[in-house]
């Protein structure tokens, strides 16, 4: 059974060149402890959640879980890693004739699929979105690692329609305005527990931001 989580990182596995066996066990440990770490976190809170804990949970040592994270602090850093991991690498797949809008409607459900997509992937994850939103510190790292996929996402918005990320404007808004729609979904969507479709948020959103994304600046 794939989780939440593991989906977001084999998205990004999956891009690697062939592995080593023992490159393979490093990465389903990794992916246990992250998984017992943000369901131990979103059940009983971040501050409560000790790394004993955690590693008890995913059947590890203390020194096993401290190969692989610094601190618990780190493994949600790595799960946010991987979402914009997996966005940056949705936009990069867009077929080049298709504008924007369309591309960055994409690229934002394929970050809101990792978490939403099906009730079992939204189980397992909407108590970890939570978590991160409702958590200060742990929203607040959130926003650091938003600011860096704009930076991604406006970079590859450019060279797809050939403008320079650094002279011109409209990449990093157009990167801006799409995660402020994927940070408004997303905030929607925890804040109903769930209940609210986020296919139908993300459209709506883009329903918005269309006119403006695909009024493309004068060459």
């Amino acid at each position: 059974m794939v989780s939440s989580v593991a989906w977001v990182y084999d998205g990004r596995v999956s891009l690697r060149p062939e592995t080593t066996l023992a490159q393979r066990k490093r990465q389903l440990v990794s992916d246990e402890l992250t998984e017992a770490a943000l369901q131990l976190m979103a059940r009983e809170g971040f501050d409560a959640v000790t790394v004993d804990a955690i590693a008890a949970a995913a059947g590890v040592s203390k020194r096993t879980f401290f190969r692989y994270f610094a601190s618990k602090e780190d493994v949600v850093v790595q799960f946010l890693a991987g979402m914009g991991a997996g966005m940056h690498t949705e936009l990069a797949s867009r077929p080049a004739a298709e504008p924007p809008s369309v591309a960055l409607r994409h690229t934002v459900w394929a970050a809101m699929a990792a978490c939403a997509d099906g009730a079992e992937h939204a189980g397992r994850a909407l108590p970890v979105v939570q978590l991160i939103l409702r958590t200060p510190a742990l929203r607040a790292r959130f926003q650091e690692h938003q600011a860096r996929w704009r930076d991604d996402l406006a970079a590859e918005t450019a060279r797809r329609l050939g403008l320079d990320p650094e002279a011109d404007l409209y990449p990093r808004i157009a990167a801006g305005a799409a995660l402020v729609a994927f940070d408004t979904v997303l905030r929607r969507w925890s804040d109903s527990d769930g209940a609210d479709d986020p296919a139908a948020l993300t459209d709506r959103a883009f329903a918005v931001l269309a006119p403006a994304l695909d009024r493309l600046p004068a060459a």
